[in-house]
């Protein structure tokens, strides 16, 4: 067992049963299972928030624990999980949700979300503060983070819309928060930040504002100052296509792929058992076009083995009826 997937508070599963036990013993409390491997430098980056979360009094109510998926792949197949690092909620035996893939904020939403504590025990002092404090974290788990409501895939409201187009159009690289989705965090935010409305971005954890503010700082080219940019796209690339050893760029995600051909691929690399880290390219359109111009291969899904091109479906397809496709994955 890779010791890096430990930490000083978050237990690392190492059987089944210990598994099975932690479940039974936490009833109907609610246990965060991370889903992690080794090798995936983004799993000790989930790791380390979740250890930080597991400090916070706020959730001393919450069981968190690491599950290494390739050394427990009874577990992993139990919960499909497909790629590392991969958070599962379960309460009274039952999953109630999940996060695939590498997000502080919504792993923290999520936390808040699914914990034990009513929305009413929030007009008591110390669960006033306890959620201030869970708002710091928030707004300080990403360079820049922008609370809206929907993602930025499907924004829903005009301002949220139009706020992303501003961001993608200066090369940020940004995070979002879904504040429809915790109301906690909607009405807390207002108070927090005494600012009234949404979207609100915040850089290294302050407040630029709304939508009016960051159009103005668009104008007089503040934001370029103010708002770190994106690195050097081939360099981000290539960082992307060696961020494990297999790596997938597809449309949507493992457990909801948007079109045919990545769901096709899902299939097949799951037939293979070799573990794999995908990447949804309709979330970055930087990243979608760019990497057609990189790779010089114009359509998705595009598969990646140690940092070289593999291809897309057809060639997949190919490689597994020659029987060649788990030999190169596990190479």
């Amino acid at each position: 067992m890779a010791s890096n997937l430990s930490s000083p508070t978050v237990e690392l599963v190492k059987d089944k049963e210990r598994f099975d036990k932690i479940l039974k013993d936490a009833a109907s409390r609610l246990v965060v299972v991370h889903f992690a491997a080794s090798w995936a430098e983004q799993c000790q980056q989930m790791g380390d928030v979740a250890n930080e979360l597991s400090k916070d009094p706020a959730y001393a109510d919450v069981t968190f624990i690491t599950v290494d998926a390739e050394s427990l792949a009874e577990v992993s197949y139990e919960y499909e999980i497909v790629a590392a690092p991969t958070f599962v909620f379960i309460k009274g035996g039952k999953m109630i949700d999940r996060l695939d893939g590498a997000n502080a904020a919504e792993l923290t939403g999520k936390v808040n979300k699914h914990s034990s504590r009513s929305v009413s025990d929030l007009n008591q002092p110390s669960a006033k503060q306890n959620l201030n404090e869970r708002l710091k974290r928030l707004i300080n788990s990403a360079p820049v983070i922008l609370f809206m409501k929907g993602d930025p895939n499907t924004p829903r409201c005009g301002f949220s819309r139009q706020m992303i187009q501003i961001l993608n159009e200066q090369n940020v690289k940004y995070s979002t928060f879904d504040i429809l989705e915790d109301d906690d965090v909607r009405q807390g935010l207002k108070a927090f930040s005494n600012w009234p409305t949404f979207p609100q971005l915040y850089v290294k954890g302050e407040l630029m504002g709304g939508l009016d503010i960051v159009k103005e700082m668009v104008e007089s080219g503040e934001i370029k100052d103010l708002v770190p940019s994106t690195q050097d796209l081939n360099t981000r690339l290539k960082n992307l296509i060696n961020q494990s050893p297999v790596v997938l760029f597809m449309k949507g995600s493992p457990s909801t792929p948007r079109c045919g051909f990545s769901r096709t691929t899902i299939g097949i690399l799951n037939e293979t058992g070799v573990p794999y880290t995908t990447f949804d390219i309709l979330s970055d359109d930087e990243v979608r076009q760019g990497l057609k111009t990189y790779s010089d291969w114009p359509t998705y899904p595009q598969l990646y083995v140690k940092g070289e091109l593999m291809g897309g479906l057809d060639i997949i397809k190919e490689m597994k009826e020659n029987g060649e496709l788990e030999a190169a994955l596990k190479e």
